[in-house]
């Protein structure tokens, strides 16, 4: 499983990325997860608002903060 957070640095995306983290540990599941800060690849991504949650290469989060709760959902 790849899982990409996209954003700008900012302390969202950062709070973003921490969730995944949890959530992956908490699901136990082996899973590459990348932190993409760079706006020229966030844009060909086609996002729009950051932060941004991607899984397997589909978007599945854009603009919003999920919670660990949340990001387990999805996995």
């Amino acid at each position: 499983m790849n899982i990409k957070v996209l954003g700008g640095g900012c302390c969202k995306c950062e709070s973003l990325l921490e969730a995944v983290k949890e959530a992956v540990a908490e699901k136990g599941i082996k899973a590459e997860i990348e932190y993409i800060t760079d706006i020229q690849k966030i844009v060909e991504y086609g996002i729009m608002s950051t932060p941004a949650l991607m899984i397997d290469n589909r978007v599945v989060s854009m603009g919003r903060v999920l919670k660990a709760k949340d990001i387990l959902k999805l996995l």
